[in-house]
């Protein structure tokens, strides 16, 4: 019997209860050894494991594994699946060129394995790659060949990324996916341009790097950028869309809280558009992006512990949940 949305969204409705919640980070907080973190996410239906990572991983297989048996169509997370083949494009890419192991940095799932990826690589033959990846990989590699700069070669990639995920999620008709995807790619574009504005930077890497998005002045931000740092800042203060001004008065503030913010927003447009959506694949992107937002904060509570942060400074860095 074929799967329906209906059905996804009934069984992912009740899955979702059983994320972690803003209550469970602090008794998190309260834990003195990784120990006691372990059995506290035994407690709450993660796989054992001798490590918070291997909680983790396993508990991601079991994500995709219910994903997999209640989506209609795997395709819909086709997106999100790009993210880790340019993840592994950039780790595979340098450790061919450096020579440097790679295999215990590569992500799963993937649309494009990693063999194949390594494979063009060795051969510089990019043309077997999907199309949104094989120009921008050659592109990438011959950058790398010549110049030595990481930076440079992985604007690249990221750049074709962003702009792939924008044109498919146009394409997919999808409102939540065109809201989120320019939201990515938004924030991705002004990490870049602060950050090349207070170091070295050329207009090669600003127009490798930067993407088109939506209500995305890409011209006037790179004209910013080389003026300066505070030109930025003042320039940034006066972009209404997706309420940059308050993002950027974070980052005066403390960098760490601009970086909060904008993952935080997008955590905000799953939960406003895919929470209680009740037809269509926007539920399951929702269990998603709440799945992977827990993934990251048991990660870096679990960090905390084993370097004995205090559990302010470690809440400080926490994003919101999807619950």
């Amino acid at each position: 019997m074929s799967l329906s949305y209906e059905f996804s969204i009934g069984s992912v409705r009740a899955k979702e209860k059983h994320l972690l919640g803003a209550s469970d980070y602090e008794q998190m907080l309260a834990l003195k050894s990784e120990s006691d973190l372990l059995g506290f996410l035994k407690d709450k239906g993660y796989p054992e494991g001798d490590s918070a990572e291997e909680m983790l991983s396993a508990r991601q297989e079991m994500m995709w594994k219910y994903i997999r048996s209640v989506a209609p169509d795997m395709v819909i997370f086709e997106p999100f699946y790009m993210q880790n083949d340019i993840h592994n494009f950039k780790t595979i890419l340098k450790g061919v060129m450096f020579g440097k192991d790679y295999e215990g940095l590569l992500l799963s799932p993937s649309n494009i394995a990693c063999d194949v990826i390594k494979k063009c690589i060795e051969e510089r033959r990019f043309d077997s790659l999907p199309q949104w990846l094989a120009s921008a990989g050659e592109k990438a590699y011959e950058l790398l060949a010549h110049t030595k700069d990481a930076r440079l070669s992985d604007g690249a990639l990221d750049r074709a990324l962003m702009e792939t995920l924008i044109s498919i999620s146009k394409k997919s008709k999808s409102l939540f996916l065109v809201k989120y995807f320019n939201n990515f790619a938004f924030y991705a574009n002004i990490k870049i341009a602060l950050r090349a504005s207070k170091s070295k930077t050329t207009m090669e890497f600003l127009t490798t790097a930067l993407c088109g998005c939506d209500d995305f002045d890409k011209s006037k931000t790179i004209k910013m950028i080389m003026a300066g740092h505070e030109r930025l800042l003042k320039y940034l203060e006066t972009v209404s869309a997706y309420d940059c001004k308050t993002a950027v008065k974070l980052y005066e503030e403390r960098p760490g809280l601009f970086e909060k913010y904008a993952d935080n927003r997008l955590l905000k447009i799953a939960r406003e558009m895919c929470r209680y959506s009740n037809d269509g694949p926007e539920p399951l992107f929702g269990y998603y992006i709440g799945c992977e937002y827990e993934r990251k904060a048991v990660n870096m509570i679990a960090s905390g512990i084993r370097t004995a942060a205090s559990p302010d400074s470690i809440r400080e860095r926490l994003r919101e949940t999807y619950g």
